[in-house]
């Protein structure tokens, strides 16, 4: 680092399991960029004074992660078209000054399923796990695909509602109860957990039981540390196919790359720096 190194980061409470600054510090080596990535704590009571800081620091990029990407629209100058259809922001561009919001967990998700499980999703059956943040990118992505039925489905089953009632002049989701929700992932095609169930340290929790899914559906997880949850690893054993978070993960990070410096994303060696962090 010297006086010229370009300042990015990502922010998120907890943050400590985050892959992000080796994946993307990597990626500004490969592409010789003078750029640094850190991880930062921030709880939701400082957000707003953390993006202060940032704006202040002149950061050219940032990354927002679990619980802050709904609260941090708020703090922004503007927000790009496919964020503010997903109601969400994971990456933060400083142009000159101006924060402008953008998603790229919905494109980054539904690349890497179409890659690694369903090359195509057009008439498939889809119940999706959580109504978070990061669910609601995931939803508006999924729906261009041109599914037969969307389902949601959240703990809080209001939330659930809401949430598909926000999109309702777009695209129909249908919110299920969670009682009902072992009828509707026996009939669906691909389920996919976007809920912090599962996630390290807490690994040996599932957010649904796997053995309600039919034998050849897809048992998504967003989550990547660990690299196979046990949802996954459960539903893989009844003779699903499954899909873990690592795509996902490191192409919402690649189409971030991109934003901020206009170059594409060395994903090859994103992927390795990644992996080879968990060995």
């Amino acid at each position: 680092m010297d006086s010229y190194t370009v300042l990015y980061g990502v922010i998120g409470d907890p943050i400590r399991h985050s892959k992000s600054p080796v994946m993307l510090n990597r990626a500004f080596r490969e592409a010789g960029i003078n750029g640094a990535y850190a991880a930062f704590h921030v709880t939701p009571d400082t957000l707003g004074e953390a993006i202060a800081g940032i704006r202040a620091l002149d950061f050219r990029g940032l990354n927002v992660t679990i619980p802050h990407k709904i609260e941090v629209m708020k703090y922004l100058d503007d927000i790009h078209p496919g964020a503010k259809a997903a109601g969400a922001v994971n990456t933060i561009v400083n142009e000159g000054g101006r924060l402008i919001g953008y998603n790229t967990d919905g494109i980054g998700y539904v690349r890497s399923l179409k890659e690694e499980a369903e090359p195509s999703l057009a008439g498939r059956r889809i119940v999706v796990l959580g109504a978070g943040g990061a669910s609601r990118g995931i939803l508006w992505a999924l729906a261009q695909e041109n599914p037969a039925k969307l389902m949601l489905a959240n703990r809080t089953e209001e939330k659930a509602r809401e949430l598909a009632g926000a999109f309702a002049s777009e695209f129909e989701i249908e919110p299920v109860a969670w009682t009902d929700l072992r009828e509707a992932c026996g009939s669906a095609d691909v389920v996919i957990n976007t809920t912090s169930v599962g996630m390290s340290p807490n690994a040996d929790a599932t957010p649904i039981d796997p053995s309600w899914l039919k034998p050849g559906a897809v048992a998504s997880d967003l989550i990547y540390n660990p690299l196979k949850t046990k949802f996954v690893r459960d539903a893989e054993a009844g003779g699903c196919r499954g899909h873990g978070g690592l795509g996902m993960f490191i192409y919402q990070g690649a189409y971030a790359f991109e934003y901020w410096t206009g170059q594409a994303a060395p994903v090859g060696v994103m992927r390795e720096a990644v992996m080879a962090s968990f060995t």
